[in-house]
């Protein structure tokens, strides 16, 4: 079986080609597995989705390609490119192929505004891209060294003029001996024809995947996620089309809290950090109160009482539930307990060991058997949720203890 012709690397732009097909079989999954004498569709690897598209038959007939892949042919060092087809199509049959270029020029875009990130990273800090992936999602890059913020907004910021500055991008086969000469990045050491993908000034690196043919297609590039990974630190980029979609659901959100709140666009986060302040005032006043109450409805509770357990309702805070609890375990030498919740949400709980020293484990054993509930503790203190359960069940479950 002769070498799949891989028409990619004698143009990113081909779109649309004719083709022979050399092989087609069937997969487990009901799909088929077509080999070409030549294809424009890019196979996955290194870190970057596969191509997809459709193709045509001499006799009309329409394929799905909704994946392409790249393998090892059995017992040959040859690789081989197979396309994922919704239906077989005979060997022998020509077809005409036809990319999804909406898809493929997308990934262009990704791919080089990637290739100017690390190519940055690694010329101002030294760090290696030691990991990379491309989805139709995200573009992650890891990096073995840390970024700061402010590293990073400098970064994005020489990215994005190195697009203003429309540079050529420049894919080739150098020879073994032109090689030897050309410093590049590469995650692994290769062999054989290494492909070379430089942009002057700011990468060089080995590279299989598509690329644009000037810097300024890229559009614009934006980081829009940033955290450590590894020891190092993982950065989320955004290019073209899909920095443009992220920046316009960004600006309708700030437009919409800027209307929320009456103000401008500069004016939201301290707004919003007004807000969370207010919030947090409210929060503490409400906590005081329920204190306040809290303390007149325990001081209506019968001191003679070995077991005390109270139902509230589901957005009862946990502090004071355990703040409850912990005051009628000074008061009561039995078990007392909080049950927060209803027979539509389910109830969590917390049941403590009073002035006895009762083990509070074997409440939590006891609502576990009868009602299913789920949780744990010490001998002291047991908390945990149920579901399914009315407040008759639980109180009924109680008062066997």
């Amino acid at each position: 079986m002769g070498k799949t012709v891989e028409l990619y690397y004698e143009s990113a732009y081909i779109t649309e080609f004719d083709a022979k097909v050399l092989s087609c079989s069937e997969r487990e999954d009901g799909k088929f597995e077509a080999v070409f004498d030549k294809t424009a569709f890019f196979p996955e690897q290194g870190g970057q989705t596969s191509d997809v598209g459709s193709l045509t038959s001499s006799d009309g007939e329409t394929y799905e390609v909704s994946y392409t892949g790249i393998r090892k042919v059995s017992g040959t060092d040859e690789d081989e490119i197979y396309h994922v087809l919704d239906k077989c199509i005979e060997a022998g049959a020509g077809v005409h192929g036809k990319i999804d270029w909406e898809h493929r020029f997308s990934n262009m875009q990704q791919h080089t505004g990637e290739h100017i990130f690390s190519g940055i990273v690694n010329s101002k800090f030294g760090y290696d891209n030691v990991g990379f992936h491309l989805s139709d999602t995200e573009v992650t890059m890891d990096y073995n060294g840390a970024l700061s913020t402010e590293d990073i907004k400098e970064i994005e910021k020489r990215v994005n003029e190195a697009i203003w500055k429309n540079i050529s991008v420049i894919a080739s086969f150098p020879s073994e001996e032109e090689l030897k000469d050309i410093p590049y990045r590469s995650k692994k050491e290769l062999t054989g024809a290494i492909r070379i993908v430089n942009i002057e000034g700011y990468d060089s690196c080995a590279c299989c995947a598509p690329h644009v043919e000037k810097t300024g297609e890229i559009g614009l590039l934006k980081v829009v996620g940033v955290r450590n990974y590894k020891g190092g630190v993982r950065v989320n980029i955004l290019c073209g089309k899909r920095a443009l979609e992220f920046l316009s659901v960004e600006h309708e959100i700030l437009s919409q809290l800027a209307a929320d709140f009456t103000t401008s666009f500069d004016n939201v986060l301290s707004s919003v950090s007004k807000l969370k302040d207010d919030n947090a005032a409210l929060k503490a006043d409400l906590f005081t109160e329920r204190e306040k109450l809290l303390g007149y409805e325990l001081s209506e509770i019968d001191k003679g009482l070995k077991n005390v357990f109270l139902f509230k309702d589901a957005g009862t805070d946990t502090n004071l539930m355990r703040k409850t609890v912990n005051l009628l375990a000074e008061e009561h030498d039995g078990f007392c307990g909080v049950f927060a919740g209803d027979s539509e949400c389910g109830f969590r709980y917390i049941v403590a060991s009073g002035k006895a020293g009762d083990d509070a484990r074997s409440v939590a054993g006891l609502l576990r058997e009868k009602l299913g509930a789920k949780g744990g503790g010490s001998n002291q203190m047991v908390q945990g949720s149920i579901s399914g359960a009315t407040q008759e069940d639980i109180a009924e479950c109680c008062n066997n203890l």
